[in-house]
């Protein structure tokens, strides 16, 4: 899940100066799960442009904003209120946002701020559990990455600053790596800690990635 929050209002303002209409594009996904880009904060968005003099001539939530091809198609089949815009808001995350821009030729603008591929606790209330670092230690570590769960990325922890299982950034957290000690020792695997964990190879993240799976 893709977590993202809407930026502020005044900001958007901001950056649509000069467009009198906007069309409007939302996620059907993780933006509709968190509430930044879904039917409701769509026609929120529109009643907030209406009231500042800018008119919307359409609005659309693609079912996955992030998948290039449909996004192409949902927008082509809304043709006249796209050409009619001078720009067209995003609230979807960034990915969204470029395969938005890259199925038309207008202005595309982001409404949405992109923060991290997170984990649902409980409704509207999310967690970031992975890195996206391209070399995954979940085996070694009981489930629990420390390159993102460990404030300081630790691949061999805990670090001198723990102290009685809490972070020292942030007191209220659990060290990362007391709670990967606790969980190996309850599968009897505590001894697996023994080992020393080389750098990662962050080449594997270069970015852009890509992937292609074969038929």
């Amino acid at each position: 899940m893709i977590i993202s929050k809407q930026k502020p209002f005044t900001d958007i303002l901001a950056t649509l100066e000069g467009c009198a209409k906007i069309f409007l594009v939302g996620c059907a996904k993780c933006a509709t799960v968190c509430k930044t880009g879904g039917e409701e904060e769509l026609f929120q968005m529109q009643e907030r442009l209406c009231a500042a003099g800018i008119e919307v001539t359409g609005s659309i939530v693609i079912d996955e904003t992030c998948h290039m091809l449909r996004t192409g198609r949902d927008l082509r089949g809304r043709k006249e209120p796209v050409e009619e815009a001078d720009a067209l808001l995003v609230l979807a995350c960034g990915a969204g946002v470029q395969s938005v821009s890259g199925a038309s030729p207008k202005r595309t603008v982001a409404g949405l701020d992109t923060l991290f591929l997170g984990n649902i606790r409980r409704l509207g209330q999310f967690e970031q559990k992975c890195s996206l670092c391209g070399e995954c230690v979940l085996t070694e570590t009981a489930g629990i990455c420390p390159v993102t769960v460990c404030a300081k990325g630790l691949l061999n922890g805990p670090c001198g600053g723990m102290a009685e299982g809490r972070c020292e950034t942030d007191p209220e957290a659990e060290c990362a790596w007391v709670m990967i000690h606790e969980r190996l020792a309850a599968q009897g695997e505590a001894g697996k800690l023994k080992k020393l964990v080389p750098a990662k190879d962050f080449s594997r993240a270069l970015k852009p990635g890509k992937l292609k799976v074969d038929k």
